[in-house]
């Protein structure tokens, strides 16, 4: 007869039995069945139950300028100010005393001090009452992760919770849990909240009567609050200084001086540069310290300066402002509005389309240079002229005959500008305009006469878009984006920008000459005749009805763009941007000669550019029939994919006669239709040429891609 066979849950329980351990053979085995049965099911719990860490994530923003000062702190949802903090940022002393106040073995315990909990306890026996508690920096940490109603069962789901974030972080990474989420009062948490609120500052250098404040605050955070009941702050304050002069931490003569201080008052959170924050912290994703190009000093000023020019909040009347320092591109300034007190207050205007006016002329003229149909003395007739069905007029309804391009330019003559668009084409200099990373908001009408109203302010564009092609113009015709964060110029010194050139360096730098040597504003004398005063290349415009102000200029390093008119629009009858906004736009430029260093004061002047007065005989008088040809496709700069449905590409362009077209100097041939094809056999750039009937040329440069490249 066959033995009966032992169930394998009997043989387990055998192994655990503790009478059995005492036997030598197989005790391995039995430990491993310990480990299996006991620690197997604790650390499955741990990793299914990890400590909840959802209040830390949620932090408020917190946007500083380039320097790491402050500008600007957002609430989370809630309402609270909660911002993270950073033990290397922190006041080392501030550290230390709260260590040696809360939790002296901090650095060497597990989570739990078992020496501190058995004295707490045996105080609560002696006393009756609680003398001193046991709760470590972790399980504090513990409580403000997960609150809970204070008891027995409590306190050990704390330690639970305890040694599970030790197991997880270092000692500084659950310092800044604790000091991020430490309740300060009302709806301040953390040190770095409380430290500005009370303190109007950083926690970074503190004296002994703040240490000794953030440290007392904590323990009863409502019934101490400096701001409602600064007696009992003040009591809380001398009794944690008296300790820590008792601990060492601080001198007793420094500790009793430090108690008689006043209770600090609660200050506001900073709320400089309202809208650059929040295009900042959009574009960081993370809101924790975020790092801008803004300048401190010189985003106060001008804030000031919009909060001026906008006058009495009664009339609604806002103001934007932007400057760009042109060398790295970086935002130095922004204010999107003048006061959140005014209609449209709270909309950030530099990023809404409105109409630039006549700030778009320099570029068109810029294009005709580079088309070769004018120079700065080229005549240009500006009398009554219709085109198709546009009949443009001048602002002050006066023409005044022949001029130069130079001159219609500095004078803003209306005429000169649309003739000068009507032979660069409209299409065309809004795809110059899209290239460069400025678009246009076009009119519902499409038609090629319609878009000559470009010209005049007949498409709408942005404050950023005005900076962005002003930098450009400051720097030979070279568009780049504009940096906001200084990731973002830092990652363009590794990797640098694509530029777009709008303009050549020659055009670019004659329309700078041109607008340098505009007539000064009222009450400015002439930089020419000013010792050490920078030249600033300026331009103004007035829309339409009287909706937008503007004046946009390149000088001294930096493109500034002043917009002055209602958030909705409606018209303010007289209000031009001469009158409007070019002062407000010479006091942006004296700001900055005050706050940064001195750059180049303008560019060359003319003759050194142009070599003199007299244009070619050709260009000695503008006429819409020397105007080159206009490549359609592909447009200068674009990339073109090429795969198997695309071999081949049938180019297309505008102009006078047959047109003949070149690819890296060989002659493309023509199919049955009359349209020259063309075949690029591989990758890479090409430079296109269109050639028309008189000899005048245009040219694309070009780069094929294909799946490979």
């Amino acid at each position: 007869m066959s033995e009966p066979v032992t169930p394998r849950w009997r043989s387990a329980l055998d192994y655990l039995n503790p009478r059995n351990w005492f036997w030598p053979e197989e005790w391995w085995r039995k430990a491993a069945l310990v480990t299996l049965y006991v620690l197997l099911p604790i650390l499955m719990l741990d990793a299914l139950f990890p400590p909840p860490l959802t209040r830390f994530q949620q932090v408020s923003g917190v946007v500083m300028d380039r320097r790491g000062a402050v500008l600007r702190v957002f609430p989370v949802d809630d309402g609270k100010w909660r911002m993270r903090a950073h033990v290397e940022e922190l006041d080392p002393d501030f550290l230390s005393a709260l260590m040696a106040y809360e939790d002296k073995r901090f650095m060497s315990h597990s989570g739990v001090d078992f020496a501190a909990l058995t004295r707490a306890a045996g105080s609560l026996v002696t006393s009756g009452r609680i003398v001193s508690g046991g709760s470590t920096i972790t399980m504090q940490t513990a409580r403000l992760l997960e609150p809970r109603a204070r008891n027995v069962v409590s306190k050990i789901i704390e330690s639970v919770r305890a040694w599970q974030l030790e197991r997880r972080y270092t000692k500084n990474e659950i310092l800044e849990l604790y000091l991020t989420l430490a309740p300060y009062g009302g709806n301040l948490e953390g040190v770095r909240a409380a430290a500005w609120a009370y303190f109007g500052r950083e926690p970074d250098n503190l004296s002994p009567d703040q240490i000794a404040m953030l440290i007392a605050l904590p323990q009863s955070p409502e019934a101490r609050r400096p701001d409602l009941h600064p007696q009992a702050a003040i009591v809380a304050r001398e009794r944690v200084l008296m300790r820590l002069a008792d601990e060492g931490v601080f001198a007793k003569d420094l500790a009793t001086e430090s108690a008689d201080y006043p209770a600090p008052k609660r200050n506001d959170f900073p709320t400089l540069a309202w809208h650059a924050s929040e295009e900042a912290v959009r574009r960081a994703g993370d809101p924790d310290n975020v790092r801008t190009t803004l300048d401190l000093a010189l985003q106060k000023e001008v804030e000031q300066l919009a909060t001026r020019a906008a006058g009495p909040s009664r009339e609604g009347a806002q103001v934007a402002i932007m400057v760009v320092d042109i060398a790295s591109r970086e935002v130095r300034a922004v204010a999107g509005s003048a006061n959140r007190a005014s209609p449209g207050g709270w909309i950030d205007l530099t990023n809404r389309p409105r109409s630039p006016g006549s700030t778009l002329k320099p570029f068109i003229y810029g294009l005709a240079f580079d088309d070769g149909v004018a120079s700065p003395d080229t005549r240009i007739s500006d009398a009554p002229r219709r085109f198709a069905s546009y009949r443009p007029d001048n602002f002050d309804r006066t023409f005044r005959g022949d001029v130069t391009v130079a001159q219609a330019l500095q004078h803003s003559l209306n005429v000169p500008a649309v003739s000068a668009l009507d032979a660069v084409g409209a299409q065309r200099f809004a795809s110059a305009l899209a290239f460069a990373g400025a678009d246009l908001s076009m009119p519902l009408t499409a038609d090629e006469d319609a878009g000559l109203a470009i010209a005049l302010g007949g498409a709408g564009m942005t404050v950023r878009d005005v900076a962005l092609l002003y930098a450009a113009l400051g720097d030979d015709g070279r568009a780049l984006p504009l940096h906001w964060l200084k990731s973002e110029s830092e990652a363009a010194l590794v990797k640098p920008d694509k530029a777009g050139q709008i303009m050549s360096a020659q055009s670019a730098r004659q329309i700078v000459e041109i607008l340098g040597s505009a007539p000064a504003p009222a009450g400015r004398m002439p930089a020419l005749l000013t010792q050490e005063a920078p030249v600033i290349a300026f331009k103004t415009g007035t829309s339409y009805g009287f909706r937008d102000a503007w004046a946009a200029g390149t000088g001294s390093g930096h493109a500034v763009v002043v917009w002055i008119g209602r958030a909705d629009s409606s018209p303010r009858p007289g209000v031009t941007g001469r009158d409007a906004a070019l002062p407000v736009l010479f006091d942006v430029y004296d700001a900055i000669s005050r706050i940064t260093p001195r750059r180049s004061s303008g560019p060359p002047l003319r003759e050194e550019i142009a070599g003199g007065h007299v244009p070619p005989s050709a260009l000695a008088r503008f006429e819409r029939q020397n105007a080159p040809p206009q490549i359609l496709f592909p447009p200068d700069g674009a990339e073109v994919w090429k795969d198997e449905e695309h071999t081949s590409f049938v180019l297309a362009a505008e102009g006078r006669g047959k047109l003949a077209w070149y690819v890296d100097g060989k002659a493309l041939a023509r199919n049955v239709a009359g349209d020259s094809v063309w075949r690029p056999r591989d990758s890479g750039f090409y430079e296109l040429f269109v050639v028309d009937d008189a000899g005048r040329t245009a040219k694309s440069r070009v780069r094929i891609m294909t799946p490979a490249s």
